[in-house]
């Protein structure tokens, strides 16, 4: 079942033409400065919160914010051509609602332009008395996921098309989920249907492809090695320290990136941390192969010498190194480009465990630990650690999203392969951003291409490609947009978004980028001229952060987009249009937006 697409919806102060489909307040022109976060602790956040609110609720038959609901907000960014932007989530009689987040827009004078949320249809449940006990629903959830049910939660579920009140439980030590990994199961309080059932993490590789893998007989050995030290970079002196703890420079002798500088924490006069305090405490921790999604108990990396790892697999602090190095990367990332401070945009670190579980190959994004897993492979198939660059990048992304939009899977089957637009556009924006991170992190060990997965020791050179996605023949990737697509599973669909994006940095025909040789193909035929990577990836992340819901399917990513750029260059720039121009060259335009799928 799909659910409608979202709404869009804005005050039509400015009319846009009826080709693009876009209405809403044209704001001040683009500002060379990058947009800042407010937070909901600052004065002048919560007067902003205190507007979106009321706004939300005095424009109720756009915001779809009724009696009954309550909004929590979950974000403030104020942008410096002085849009506000809040995102809130929402409960009714006094539940959380699923699906029924929304952002609410305003002016500079906090008044209300528009909104965009994620449920098109009232979230007020057609029963409100539950036939299911919570004990009826956990033992339901339980069996489904294969695991451990926590408490059942009362909730209403506003997803697919339709509110329903449901019990949503977490199940954990999952028999169905890699590594004995959580599921959340929600399950009709009503019916005792189970609604959805989903896993909490986002693995880097599906299912699907692990299977597709293992029946071509492929082995994943990727080329590891180090570098020779950089000129000037040296361990810390171990002379005595007046007071502990301080910052230390250190080296690291990783798998895959060669000798990198690793910021430290020194402890004592010959004891040192891997834990950088100049972003924010980031720390790598080694789970010392157990299925382990608790952080505080992962053992600490330490040192006498300020010196980690040795480059191969004989060290255990070696992955660490790959670890602690993509994680800052992706936050130097995310910092420098778009002033982001942090996954969840709160000035704390990230944190990754390295050797998590026995024989795990995969790597991921783990809500319930807030933190990166990363596998060591299973000796057969996969035979190093998933701690190359690009997988940090694509999975800390997921981080990101999961702070911001929560685009979510529409639904899941019997293998934990997921479906559903929203889950494929989660999926491609982890492949822009996890390039984008190769492209800031510029290591020559690693150099920066539009390829995801290209250390990996795959046959086909690569994993997923932004160019031209059909060039994945192992996930059957798609380069265009057709009904089908909410059908197919989210990295093979992500292929979509990515090949707009690409298309709208780079353009469309053969060019060469560093050592990488694209050729990008378009639906229509007709060429994309590019308009640059650094203005594409901006657009993209202010569409994720200000316009995209848990709903947001390809074609409502097609408005975010063309409101971004609009924030940002204007209506009539270069940038707009081409905009509008990347998506028709995937056949996603205004003329085939889909209706629902019941």
């Amino acid at each position: 079942m799909r659910s409608a697409p979202i709404r869009l919806l804005t005050v039509a102060v400015a009319v846009a033409t009826a080709a693009t489909g876009l209405a809403g307040t044209a704001f001040a022109g683009p500002s060379a400065g990058e947009t800042r976060a407010a937070t909901t602790a600052d004065s002048q956040g919560t007067a902003v919160v205190r507007a979106a609110r009321a706004a939300a609720f005095a424009h109720a038959s756009a915001t779809g914010v009724g009696q009954g609901d309550a909004l929590q907000p979950q974000d403030v960014l104020i942008d410096p051509e002085g849009a506000r932007h809040v995102r809130f989530v929402r409960t009714h009689q006094g539940l959380p609602v699923l699906g029924g987040d929304l952002v609410v827009h305003l002016t500079r004078s906090l008044a209300y332009t528009g909104v965009t949320r994620a449920a098109d249809h009232a979230v007020a449940p057609a029963s409100v008395r539950a036939e299911l006990t919570p004990a009826q629903a956990e033992a339901k959830a339980a069996a489904v996921a294969q695991g451990d049910a926590g408490s059942a939660e009362l909730v209403v579920d506003a997803r697919d098309g339709a509110s329903a009140l449901a019990y949503q439980v977490q199940v954990t030590g999952s028999d169905t989920t890699e590594a004995g990994g959580s599921r959340t199961v929600v399950v009709d309080a009503v019916t005792g249907k189970v609604r959805s059932n989903t896993p909490d993490s986002d693995e880097f590789l599906s299912p699907s492809l692990v299977d597709t893998l293992r029946e071509r007989g492929e082995t994943l050995d990727p080329a590891t090695g180090t570098a020779p030290l950089s000129a000037g970079l040296t361990a810390a002196s171990s002379a005595p320290a007046a007071r502990y703890p301080q910052t230390a420079k250190g080296t690291g002798s990783s798998l895959f990136v060669g000798k990198v500088p690793l910021t430290t924490t020194r402890t004592a006069a010959r004891s040192y941390l891997l834990k950088d305090p100049t972003h924010w405490g980031t720390e790598t921790r080694d789970a010392k192969n157990k299925e382990q999604e608790n952080f505080a108990r992962g053992t600490k990396f330490t040192s006498t010498t300020n010196k980690w790892g040795n480059g191969a697999l004989s060290s255990r602090a070696s992955a660490a190194v790959d670890a602690q190095y993509g994680v800052v990367q992706t936050l130097d990332f995310y910092k420098k480009t778009f002033g982001r401070k942090g996954v969840k945009n709160n000035g704390k670190g990230a944190r990754a465990m390295v050797h998590f579980g026995n024989k795990v190959a995969n790597a991921f994004w783990d809500p319930a630990c807030d933190c990166m897993l990363y596998g060591d492979g299973d000796g057969d198939m996969f035979k190093k650690p998933l701690v190359v660059l690009d997988v940090t990048g694509h999975e800390l992304t997921h981080g990101v999203v999961d702070a911001t939009a929560r685009l979510e899977p529409t639904f899941v089957d019997g293998d934990g392969n997921q479906y559903g637009e929203p889950g494929s556009l989660n999926e491609s924006l982890a492949d822009i951003f996890g390039s984008n991170v190769e492209f800031s992190a510029n290591n020559p060990k690693n150099p920066p291409n539009y390829l995801i997965g290209e250390k990996l020791g795959l046959d086909q050179k690569f994993l997923r490609r932004l160019d031209q996605p059909s060039q994945d023949v192992l996930e059957g990737a798609i380069d265009y947009w057709s009904p089908e697509t909410y059908y197919t599973e989210v990295h093979a669909g992500s292929g979509v978004s990515s090949h707009a994006y690409y298309l709208l940095a780079e353009g469309s025909g053969q060019k060469r980028i560093g050592a990488v040789t694209y050729d990008s193909p378009t639906y229509d035929g007709a060429p994309v001229t590019g308009i640059g990577r650094a203005k594409a990836t901006k657009i993209y992340y202010r569409a994720l952060t200000r316009y995209m819901v848990s709903t947001t399917d390809f074609h409502d990513a097609r408005l975010a987009t063309m409101k971004a750029a609009r924030d940002l260059y204007g209506r009539d720039s270069v940038e707009f249009k081409t905009v509008i121009r990347s998506w028709a060259a995937v056949n996603v335009t205004a003329a085939n937006v889909p209706p629902a799928v019941r």
